[in-house]
């Protein structure tokens, strides 16, 4: 007999889950007290920002750095690269796994969404729902108040206009703007 899959394996196997169920909401309001705390730590204790930030996220490192405020859902599946940085008002909805490369710089307002919804009410009063994996390659910049819908993937070296709403993948070594975000140049390799 194959055994059910809980409702959190069903949210990170990306299959459809019931939101509202108790261990995932316990989990998703203690993380909730956890980025209330990391909010108010004083900002110039970069020690134990740091700290909480290694503790909260899937993977951080000593050079992870986000300005408060910060908001997530679950943290855990938040994945960052060496030499992260991102500024005010970071919101990732990871219901599945964002993963971030090494040297990325992330602008103000940015929001990061993996859950999705049915557009037919009816299906959607049901609070059923289902998640898409994001990922962001080595060496991007996604400008401020950029959004980056579920199931995106952004090569190395891309820049993300601000403003911009990514709805599809954006390949590497691009600079994309726009609303749904489109190439609009690529960089060549001689600039790397």
């Amino acid at each position: 007999m194959i055994p059910m899959m809980t409702a959190k394996e069903k949210m990170l196997a990306g299959e459809l889950y019931d939101a509202r169920n108790r261990d995932l909401l316990e989990e998703l309001n203690a993380v909730k007290v956890k980025c209330q705390q990391y909010n108010n730590l004083l900002p110039t204790d970069f020690a134990a920002r740091n700290a909480m930030l290694v503790a909260m996220l899937g993977q951080a490192d000593a050079d992870t750095f986000i300005n408060q405020p910060f908001y997530c859902d679950y943290g855990k599946h938040i994945r960052v690269g060496k030499r992260f940085f991102a500024n005010f008002g970071l919101t990732v909805l990871d219901e599945a796994y964002v993963t971030i490369g090494d040297d990325c710089f992330i602008g103000p307002g940015v929001h990061i969404y993996t859950a999705c919804h049915s557009t037919n009410p009816v299906e959607r009063a049901t609070r059923q729902e289902w998640a898409k994996p994001v990922t962001i390659g080595n060496n991007v910049w996604i400008g401020g108040n950029v959004t980056i819908l579920p199931g995106v993937t952004i090569g190395d070296n891309c820049t993300i206009g601000a403003g911009s709403v990514v709805t599809r993948d954006i390949p590497a070594d691009s600079i994309a703007a726009g609303n749904p975000a489109r190439i609009i140049k690529k960089i060549c390799n001689d600039m790397i």
